[in-house]
């Protein structure tokens, strides 16, 4: 993998971080622009590592010994409980839940990036921002959704 394409990567995974946190940012919710485009470059980065350490095992004849798809099971479970944390419940509801949906796609986001495969990473930012902001307007005016009064 050429240096080129590493920042290609890592630019691409920044970008769709940053385009995921700018519903969050712009609603005034603390996990905003920053903490997307930092899941996704951190993913990213992780990823990329992943792929060039087993590519150089693989050069030296140990292809078998690493396994970078194990790096893709550590990232979800691992921003699974960092989403899981921004979750709350206060005065009998449930708080942050897209929030925390919307980190984790950052960093699915992000791991897509990283293993170079782009048509992911446009259908999922352009989907997940679809759901960010028509899922909504369509929430509200649904009779009868709390939402409506948003």
């Amino acid at each position: 993998m050429s240096d080129g394409e590493i920042l290609l990567r890592l630019g691409v995974a920044t970008l769709a971080g940053i385009i995921l946190g700018l519903d969050r940012e712009l609603r005034g919710i603390a996990a905003g622009i920053r903490t997307h485009a930092l899941v996704a470059l951190s993913s990213a980065i992780i990823t990329v590592s992943a792929m060039m350490i087993h590519e150089e095992f693989a050069r030296q004849g140990h292809s078998g010994a690493i396994d970078p798809l194990r790096v893709v099971q550590g990232l979800a479970q691992a921003v699974g409980f960092v989403a899981a944390g921004a979750i709350f419940f206060a005065k009998g509801e449930v708080h942050n839940l897209t929030s925390a949906a919307n980190i984790w796609l950052a960093a699915a986001v992000g791991i897509v990036a990283g293993a170079g495969q782009m048509m992911l990473v446009v259908a999922g930012v352009a989907i997940g921002v679809t759901v960010l902001t028509l899922v909504r307007l369509i929430e509200r005016v649904m009779p009868g959704n709390s939402k409506s009064s948003d």
